[in-house]
């Protein structure tokens, strides 16, 4: 299946960036890059450019944190039963690891526990917290889940058992003014809204939170009588990261931690970064900084399950940027808790030694390769499925499959690769045994928690973010809710939502394009969500000769084309469907990448095509 056409949106020339590519000392190109991208002082871009930790923000800022923080480090003076409780994807098991280590350096020891997929499902489970409290825990800490579990935080504080909750996640809207009758609302608030009343009431509701009672609560979003805090886009590692840090300084009754736990916290950014990347949060800010050292340190990382995970993926030695973390070390992680249970992926990364973390990265790895087929068989059975649905409709706005037997813990790589097909909000439900559990993934302008929220009376739980969230539901209310979230869907996506947008960064031609800008770019990484790769748009290009078909299927095409004197090498994955329109002489408008390519000992720079256009001039 071809491409979806996309929609470009070409940053406008800048006219200061000549002035800022003297005063940075680089590349014009790249300057109109940072400039088109917000940053138009020097001094930012130079901070851009060159990251440092001391741009990581004080942890105080975090609301309640230091709260948690003196509470835990009580804990580790006073020898308390520690448990911390994490989710089973790989920003809880990297999270869970920091607060494990950081316990650790401190002297003191913790458990941790980490919910079944399968069993228990995400969150905070009341079964487990009631047998955490039977087994002696005197404080629970939650890392990426909690938010939304006020069942289970009455549990804990029925037992005296002090539980804190870090997450990230959003969290449920309860309304506290009700001003008209039959609004859909029950006025008990059991029915969470955030959203404007119809006609009769133009005002908007007012809400305050609906959170556990515990504690103390630690989510960078929550609303407190501070100033907000600055980078509210923190994973749950990276709020791990600066909880450990705050610890450390509590612990050292200083705002300077111990040169040991220093240490630790240079180390940490490694875990910080597979979390962050892994998670999928916005590459940008304190996330940069994060993700940029903690790629570093993965590739000297002193701990013996890093290693031996690198290790696994055939990396040892290599430099790795976000692609190896997002598609090579994150799925073995992701692939016990997926086919299995997580908690292997937290030993490994905590108390394994050796040989057995060479145990455990070796049956990740076979793990990951299961899930890899399980995938493959399930996208087929959802791409005939959604096809029956008529998927591909300008009517349908959303995509929601489900089928008995799917595997709940594929079900959300696989709504993925329904998203990336049709580009429109997906949801894959497994259902077995009566209920349904459920994964799914959105597009940019389309708030998937709050989606899910506005068809609650149909499920069972739910919960997540703007980009990916999940749920459960009882099997026979599956029909009904596929009907609502798709009639919501309809209702608030507008049309052109639903056009793949591509976003150029700036016009270039053949000229500006050399080793030396592919370099000047790069330091624009690490790339990922909120900092992608700079797209270049290069109008007007001539393809000198017939492309040529490569590939198993012949889907790609190698281009040769020509600007004035100045010829490039091309590479188009997946457009194999254009060769026909192609011949020489043709005129093509490209988006493209400039990438190093090596090959049999050989480099040289090429263009690598994310998608074209043909303008009304060709004959």
């Amino acid at each position: 299946m071809p491409p979806r056409p996309k929609r470009w949106t070409i940053a406008d020339p800048h006219p200061a960036a000549g002035e800022l590519a003297d005063r940075l000392r680089t590349s014009p190109v790249l300057a109109q890059v940072l400039l088109n991208r917000g940053l138009t002082a020097a001094d930012d871009c130079s901070a851009f450019l060159r990251p440092a930790l001391k741009s990581l923000h004080d942890p105080s800022l975090i609301p309640n944190l230091s709260k948690a923080a003196e509470r835990i480090a009580r804990a580790i003076r006073d020898k308390e039963k520690i448990v911390i409780y994490g989710d089973y994807d790989v920003d809880g098991i990297t999270a869970t690891s920091i607060l494990w280590h950081a316990i650790k350096t401190l002297g003191h020891t913790a458990d941790f526990y980490v919910p079944h997929r399968l069993e228990e499902g995400y969150g905070l489970n009341p079964d487990s917290i009631t047998q955490l409290c039977d087994l002696g825990a005197q404080l629970i800490i939650t890392v990426d889940c909690g938010i939304t579990a006020i069942p289970s935080a009455a549990i804990a504080k029925s037992r005296n058992v002090d539980l804190i909750i870090t997450d990230h996640h959003e969290w449920r809207e309860k309304s506290s003014v009700f001003s008209v009758q039959g609004s859909g609302n029950k006025g008990d608030g059991s029915h969470f809204s955030s959203s404007p009343l119809s006609s009769l009431n133009p005002e908007p509701l007012k809400t305050e939170p609906s959170l556990p009672d515990c504690y103390t609560i630690v989510h960078p979003r929550l609303p407190h009588d501070g100033p907000a805090y600055p980078n509210p886009h923190l994973c749950g590692a990276g709020v791990a990261f600066k909880l450990a840090w705050a610890i450390g300084q509590a612990h050292a009754g200083s705002p300077k931690v111990s040169e040991e736990f220093k240490s630790f916290l240079l180390e940490a950014t490694a875990l910080a970064a597979l979390g962050t990347i892994a998670d999928v949060v916005p590459l940008i800010g304190e996330n940069r900084v994060l993700a940029h050292f903690g790629l570093s340190g993965l590739k000297s990382s002193k701990l013996t399950g890093i290693r031996a995970l690198i290790a696994s993926a055939d990396l040892t030695g290599k430099k790795l940027d976000s692609y190896h973390v997002g598609f090579l070390l994150a799925p073995r992680l992701n692939a016990c808790g997926r086919m299995g249970h997580a908690r292997l992926a937290v030993e490994l990364l905590t108390r394994a030694d050796e040989t057995q973390a060479l145990e455990i990265a070796t049956y990740l790895e076979s793990q990951n390769k299961q899930r890899q087929s399980l995938e493959r068989k399930i996208l087929d059975q959802a791409l005939t499925q959604a096809a029956e649905l008529s998927a591909e409709s300008d009517d349908t706005s959303a995509i929601v499959l489900g089928a008995e037997g799917w595997h709940p813990g594929v079900i959300g790589i696989v709504a993925s690769r329904i998203l990336e097909r049709f580009h429109k909000p997906t949801l894959m439900v497994g259902l077995n045994n009566g209920v349904g559990q459920g994964s799914g993934r959105s597009i940019a302008g389309f708030h998937l928690a709050r989606a899910l929220e506005s068809c609650a009376e149909y499920l069972e739980t739910f919960g997540g973010h703007e980009m990916a969230a999940g749920l459960k539901l009882r099997s026979d209310q599956f029909e009904d809710f596929r009907v609502a979230f798709m009639a919501h869907a309809k209702s608030v996506i507008r049309p052109e939502l639903l056009i793949p947008e591509l976003k150029l960064d700036t016009l270039a031609e053949l000229r500006h394009i050399s080793a030396s800008l592919v370099q000047d770019l790069a330091r624009m990484g690490p790339f990922g969500h909120g900092n992608r790769k700079p797209l270049l748009c290069l109008r007007g290009l001539q393809l000198v000769t017939l492309p040529r078909r490569v590939g198993k299927t012949g889907d790609h095409l190698q281009l040769q084309v020509r600007q004035g004197n100045t010829q490039f090498k091309c590479i188009a994955f997946n457009h194999g469907h254009h060769f026909d329109r192609l011949h020489p002489g043709t005129t093509l408008d490209l988006a493209a990448e400039p990438v190093i390519n090596e090959f049999n000992g050989y480099t040289n720079v090429e263009l690598e095509i994310k998608d074209l256009h043909f303008p009304s001039n060709n004959p």
